[in-house]
């Protein structure tokens, strides 16, 4: 018997405000058995964010648990905050022949492709960089000096382009997710061939 062909991990990364929510959402709610990774984070919830939904809110103590014990497949400190993927459920999901989605920062998808060779690694940029701006500027959640950290932090992440196995450009919300879904083999997985 021919050797089952098991999903590959995809990393979706890019700067800060390119989309990378917007199209996992849209994409989830077209394909909803792409599984998608849930990051624990020390980050306060915003408006509307729920519990296991959008993050699992930790303290700092249980974030320190987490990395302790060797729970996170990766993780990072972003403006003032750490962000994490639990490993075991990352793993499970693949064993089980899902397919898995990470939507995470820069220095996570290192540390990720690092842990995990056979990932995949896409990166999302935006049309422009003036558009990238017009998008961080436009969330109106964040100060000035939050707003001019994450511009400093987009700049790297889009010299880092070159370190990805692929990248897609975020002109359409449903352009860019169906690329993403045809990178990730869904549909045709999805077939029952």
């Amino acid at each position: 018997m021919a050797a089952e062909v098991r999903p590959r991990l995809t990393v979706l990364s890019g700067p800060s405000g390119v989309g990378k929510s917007t199209v996992v959402a849209h994409m989830r709610k077209v394909h909803p058995e792409v599984w998608l990774s849930v990051s624990a984070t020390t980050r306060k919830p915003r408006p509307g964010e729920r519990h296991g939904v959008q993050y699992f809110f930790v303290s700092d103590e249980e974030f320190d648990k987490l990395i302790a014990n060797g729970e996170l497949l990766e993780w990072a400190e972003f403006a003032g905050n750490r962000y994490g993927t639990p490993r075991h459920a990352v793993h499970d999901r693949l064993e089980a022949g899902e397919p898995v989605l990470l939507e995470i920062d820069l220095q996570g998808a290192r540390q990720v492709k690092e842990s995990m060779q056979d990932s995949q690694l896409v990166f999302l940029a935006p049309p422009s960089w003036d558009e990238l701006v017009r998008r961080l500027t436009g969330r109106g959640t964040e100060s000035t000096e939050v707003i001019e950290r994450r511009l400093t932090v987009a700049k790297v992440e889009l010299a880092a382009e070159s370190e990805f196995d692929t990248t897609l450009v975020n002109t359409s919300v449903e352009d860019v997710s169906r690329e993403l879904l045809a990178l990730m083999a869904v549909s045709s997985s999805d077939s029952g061939e």
